[in-house]
Order: structure tokens, then C-alpha cells, then sequence
């Protein structure tokens, strides 16, 4: 017997792309990218229109993957001084 997947737990792409503030576009563009882990829930898989369904374990390595670490502070940039300006001190 198979184990079937729990799909009232999974997010469809224009869900995804609602939390994300993205189209679905982009959210089939990663998934078709390989970026995104979906699988199809369509009656035939080959008709060209699949149903994605993303897990939510899918979305938790995703968005650990393409977090963004804060950088360091910024280093104060000096502002350049006309080439007619002679600096005494």
C-alpha cells in the first residue's frame, strides 16, 4: 500500500505567491527552475497543465536557502574634495 501525500497541508502557487508578495509565474518558474520543490496532482501529468502542490517542508528549505544575512555596517564614504581644494590640516 502507498503512502499518499497530505495535500490539505500544501500550498497551491498563487497561495505561495500571495505570502510571498511574487506572481505564480514566479513561483512555476522556480519550481520548473528546480529551485522549488512541487509535486503534480493533475489527472494526466503529460496534458501540459499541472496542479502544483508545494509542501510545506518545500517552502521551509526554500526560503533557508534564499535568506538574506544582513551585511556589516556600511563603511562611511568619503566624499572627494574638487582638485582646487587644498586641505592644511
Amino acid at each position: 500500500m502507498s503512502e499518499k501525500a497530505d495535500t490539505t497541508a500544501c500550498f497551491t502557487p498563487p497561495k505561495l505567491a500571495e505570502r510571498w508578495g511574487v506572481k505564480p509565474e514566479k513561483v512555476i518558474a522556480f519550481i520548473r527552475a528546480g529551485e522549488l520543490r512541487a509535486f503534480d496532482v493533475s489527472v494526466r501529468p503529460d496534458s501540459g497543465r499541472p496542479r502544483y502542490r508545494i509542501p510545506p517542508d518545500a517552502i521551509i528549505e526554500f526560503e533557508a536557502r534564499r535568506s538574506v544575512i544582513s551585511p556589516t555596517k556600511p563603511r562611511e564614504r568619503r566624499k572627494k574634495q574638487p582638485p582646487d581644494v587644498i586641505e592644511f590640516f
